[in-house]
């Protein structure tokens, strides 16, 4: 990279730092940050940056790495499944979409060239801020994640269509339109194929090899190079690179090297897609954002109201609820990026005008910077929406009905991932009656096709818990990795005034007291209780008697696994929890001589909340009682919060 191109990237990414950091302080999302950063210091701004060319180049591998990730979490099985949310759904938005915007494209004087473009573009949505927002959110199990990526998907189909469409409205190709469409649908099919046959018998055996030799490196490489290949295999064929990425990921979603790909993708991913944004940024022009920022306003409102309420209606329509309906309409308002690619293309033949397409570029980033707001108000909007039904809801609430009528004494399990099934295999092996109750519909037309009692819905609702038969019900089980989610079920419940028991799984023991002041009946941290199943085992080999090993399992669990809070950190530890709640960690202080607190009883220091666990000195270990007064080298164990712990440090070596 030449020292021009090196100072400009370096530039970027010192500029993206100071704002994401800025951005995350007053908690706007970053993707405003990238955006804001590209406003700044593109060609129209402070001209900062004026060569994009070599920006976009990897701005683009971005949307290819987010897409690879994002095809490790839909199987084949799961896109077959989803085939009637793919071409059904997403196939009625962009004809709709397209349709209507084109009219309206007429209305204000375009050309019928100009309209077809402009309505390709805005009939697309960003493919790139939709799918960060689902992932960051983790929403793609979920009703609206599922239904977004269906149409996400089928944009992306539809993007190429456009594309190939470009020439012949500027009069520029031979052959027909319907020829050369057939011609790269045949090649799409193809492709896939392909694909399909390379990622079930030869990927598998490429990572098998590949993670015998135990290297990093190599494995981060092979990722890459997969991710890479897959995106020019589809590229030199005339497809989207990140619909190869996706069709890569997709292909290795069912081995048992996905989460290991997935970790070792996203530090290229978020780097990368980063610059995406920027670059989205930097196309806007100023000069003509000033001079037709009334048309600008206009067009956004216009794509944002009408784009909102076509998908809404669509998803609604599509047996699902209104609150589901609301959060895919919101999140996929916005333009897409291929709508910078379809109008460049438009221009470049000389189908659209400079100043046309720059205020419908315009619009586009408009409405993608607008995108995390857009989330927000879907979110706050379907908390609040009343419990309006389609009627296929109402038959679902009926079937679950019917189907639970003759329960009695039974386990309800929320929740039917991993843990929900392994409750709900052995209840089977003891007899015991159960119904589980799950949202993601692929899950359940899997699940319910091998014979489990499950059923599609929202556990947060009443009317839900009400056709499981909750008032009969012996005990209700949550399995949920989202506490506050667990925390509307069992509000929910107790709402309703019914003393079930309930038992509740959460990862660690940070929102057991918020968990049981809601109304939980037990609490099990499973990162805890797996610990001490271990410590179980390692107890038994090491010849201790059955009875004291579960002597002291009990004890650790009566006493709220006290025993087991705080750990010495590591260079990777994460100081919060997935929640935000800090973790407790242990840290080990030697006193020197001369310091603050040598000489002085535990009692007099006053280290605030930090708790000291013991002190070793010569080699034996005392507890905080034993101590009358502390000696230079004494090692105190000290217990709490980073803050807490380094208030308590700072206290003991400095006063």
């Amino acid at each position: 990279m030449h020292d021009a191109g090196l100072g400009q990237f370096l530039l970027l990414i010192t500029a993206a730092v100071i704002v994401s950091s800025a951005f995350r302080r007053i908690k706007i999302p970053p993707v405003l940050a990238y955006l804001t950063v590209g406003l700044a210091v593109g060609p129209s701004a402070l001209g900062w940056v004026s060569d994009l060319d070599q920006i976009q180049i990897l701005a683009e591998f971005g949307v290819v790495f987010l897409l690879f990730s994002l095809g490790l979490e839909f199987s084949l099985a799961k896109m077959l499944a989803l085939r009637k949310v793919v071409f059904g759904l997403g196939g009625w938005q962009v004809a709709i979409s397209s349709l209507l915007v084109y009219g309206i494209a007429l209305l204000f004087n375009a050309s019928q060239e100009e309209a077809i473009i402009v309505a390709g573009a805005l009939a697309l949505s960003s493919t790139a801020v939709v799918s960060k927002e689902l992932v960051n959110r983790n929403e793609l199990g979920q009703s609206h994640g599922i239904l977004s990526m269906g149409v996400l998907l089928f944009q992306d189909l539809a993007a190429v269509i456009f594309l190939i469409l470009v020439p012949f409205l500027a009069g520029e190709s031979d052959s027909s339109f319907l020829l050369a469409l057939a011609i790269t649908l045949g090649k799409g099919l193809l492709l896939f194929a392909l694909m399909l046959a390379l990622g079930k018998y030869l990927l598998p055996v490429l990572f098998n090899e590949v993670a015998k030799a135990r290297s990093d490196e190599l494995f981060v490489l092979t990722v890459l190079m997969v991710s890479l290949l897959a995106a020019a295999l589809t590229h030199s064929f005339g497809l989207s690179m990140a619909l190869g990425a996706f069709i890569a990921g997709m292909m290795l979603s069912e081995t048992h090297y996905k989460h290991q790909i997935e970790a070792d993708i996203r530090p290229f991913r978020d780097l990368l897609l980063g610059l995406f944004f920027i670059s989205v940024g930097m196309i806007v022009d100023f000069s003509e954002v000033l001079r037709n920022w009334h048309w600008i306003l206009l067009f956004t409102f216009l794509l944002i109201a009408l784009k909102s309420l076509i998908i809404g209606l669509l998803a609604f329509r599509f047996r699902r609820d209104l609150p589901t309906a609301i959060k895919t309409g919101l999140y996929l308002a916005q333009g897409g990026e291929f709508g910078f690619a379809l109008f460049a293309l438009g221009e470049r033949h000389g189908i659209v005008s400079k100043q046309f397409g720059a205020i419908v570029i315009s619009t586009v980033i408009l409405s993608i910077t607008l995108t995390p707001a857009l989330v927000a108000l879907a979110r706050k909007l379907s908390s609040k929406t009343p419990k309006v039904e389609s009627s296929s809801r109402e038959a679902r609430i009926d079937s679950i009905t019917d189907a639970c009528a003759e329960l009695e004494n039974h386990a309800i399990v929320c929740g039917f991932g991993r843990v929900g099934q392994m409750v709900a295999r052995f209840l089977r092996q003891s007899h015991s009656p159960l119904v589980a109750i799950d949202n993601d519909a692929v899950r359940v037309k899997e699940a319910s096709a091998a014979g489990e009692p499950i059923h599609y819905g929202d556990s947060r609702r009443a009317d839900i818990l009400k056709a499981l038969g909750l008032s009969r019900a012996r005990l209700l089980i949550i399995t949920y990795n989202d506490v506050d989610k667990s925390l509307k079920v069992i509000q929910q419940v107790r709402e309703e005034n019914i003393d079930v028991p309930i038992l509740v799984r959460t990862t660690d023991d940070s929102q057991v007291e918020r968990l049981k002041e809601a109304g939980a009946t037990e609490v099990v941290p499973e990162i805890l209780e797996a610990g001490l199943m271990l410590v179980s085992q390692v107890m038994a080999l090491m010849g201790t008697s059955p009875r004291t090993i579960h002597r002291q399992i009990e004890e650790a669990r009566r006493n709220r696994y006290k025993l087991l809070h705080g750990y010495y950190p590591g260079v990777n530890s994460q100081l919060l929890n997935a929640e935000g709640v800090p973790l407790e960690k242990l840290h080990a202080v030697t006193l020197p001589e001369g310091a603050y607190a040598c000489h002085k009883s535990l009692a007099n220091l006053k280290l605030g909340e930090c708790v000291i666990d013991c002190v070793h000195r010569d080699k034996e270990e005392l507890t905080p009682q034993q101590i009358l007064e502390l000696q230079p080298g004494d090692t105190l164990i000290l217990h709490g919060s980073a803050q807490q712990v380094e208030q308590a440090e700072n206290k003991l070596l400095g006063g």
